[in-house]
């Protein structure tokens, strides 16, 4: 069924070997779930590989401005390494002392985008205090992936989401989780008349009905849609066999898993 398709997994998590297992344990216990995954390059590669994807898009998340710099510096060293078969996005933190000089830099090692998790990070999304980074980002044509959604907490709820787009309308910004992880109908129904808001599929469909995520891609707009995992946390073919129950046709098939993330990375 997948050698007709070229896919690309846009929503992957990579750790250094020697924390990889401590990392995925702690995002385990924030989620109340076990990982499927180990979490290590080496154990990415094989899975994707084995299991019928082509491509992988890799980012880590700085929980402190100090870890900025060696997080960036890891992810493009694994993306060098690995033969064309990565791309990678850098980490910011907010209260980074020069946030411009991060972005410069996390250029400079020639990744394609920015990664930020409200939630692990403990901010919100709409906080003044991020608008020179998304200023900046909007700029230079960096792609934001967020963690967007979670009924638990505040820090990237539609309405939060909806204030950057608004302020940031050439910002691409790509909503993680259908935009907004359990609250899926919401965010739908409130980011998808943004143009510049995109979304990808990632540890969603284990959680609702696969009718509710037809119809909220179909919303979206099938140019706005990539497909992803959220490695290590769920298995890759069990997303893709999932992925294809949905019954699109070929052309929205390619679109969502591969087209529509190599225009926005620049694949």
């Amino acid at each position: 069924m997948y050698n007709n398709y070229y896919i690309i997994d846009s929503h992957c998590h990579i750790y250094p070997e020697k924390i990889a297992a401590k990392a995925v344990g702690a995002t385990d216990k924030f989620y109340g779930v076990t990982s499927h995954g180990k979490g290590t390059v080496k154990h990415l590669m094989e899975r994707c590989k084995s299991e019928g994807v082509d491509h992988a898009i890799v980012q880590s998340v700085a929980t402190t401005p100090k870890q900025v710099k060696s997080i960036n510096e890891f992810i493009a060293v694994e993306v060098s390494n690995s033969n064309g078969f990565l791309t990678g996005l850098g980490t910011l933190h907010p209260d980074s002392e020069n946030i411009a000089e991060d972005i410069e830099y996390l250029k400079s090692l020639g990744l394609k985008g920015v990664k930020l998790h409200p939630d692990i990070q403990q901010f919100e999304v709409d906080n003044k205090k991020l608008f020179k980074m998304y200023e900046i980002c909007e700029k230079e044509n960096l792609t934001m992936l967020v963690h967007t959604g979670d009924y638990r907490y505040d820090f990237s709820n539609p309405d939060r989401v909806i204030n950057v787009l608004t302020n940031f309308p050439k910002l691409k910004f790509i909503g993680a989780h259908f935009g907004g992880w359990s609250v899926w109908e919401e965010a739908s129904e409130k980011l998808s008349k943004f143009r510049n808001f995109y979304v990808d599929c990632s540890s969603s469909f284990g959680f609702s009905n696969k009718a509710d995520f037809k119809e909220i891609t179909l919303r979206y707009g099938t140019d706005k849609v990539l497909f992803g995992t959220d490695y290590p946390m769920w298995g890759l073919k069990d997303e893709l066999e999932t992925f294809f129950t949905l019954g699109f046709d070929d052309e929205t098939n390619r679109k969502i898993l591969s087209e529509n993330a190599k225009k926005l990375f620049e694949i």
